[in-house]
């Protein structure tokens, strides 16, 4: 099943390199892409999936829009941000 969901955060292509990677990791999860403009990630899963993919999300830094962003989910999207810039 198509799921979008809108995250904080996201600032550029290597922030958006390392979800990719982050969530093509996850069983049961396909087709990811990434809109840096929207802020918008797109994948194919399931319900039950999907609360792993917000997880891996926030744990990179990228949490859902209405989640809490804290200072450390800021931390960790710059350093995700480098991360994803390096591995290209």
């Amino acid at each position: 099943m198509k799921q979008e969901i809108y995250i904080e955060n996201l600032k550029c292509g290597g922030c958006a390199n390392t979800i990719t990677n982050g969530l093509k990791a996850i069983d049961k999860v396909s087709e990811v892409s990434v809109d840096v403009e929207k802020s918008l990630v797109t994948l194919i899963t399931n319900e039950t999936t999907l609360v792993v993919v917000k997880e891996k999300l926030a744990k990179l830094g990228y949490p859902e829009v209405g989640d809490k962003n804290t200072v450390l989910h800021k931390a960790k999207s710059f350093v995700s941000c480098a991360v994803g810039r390096v591995n290209k």
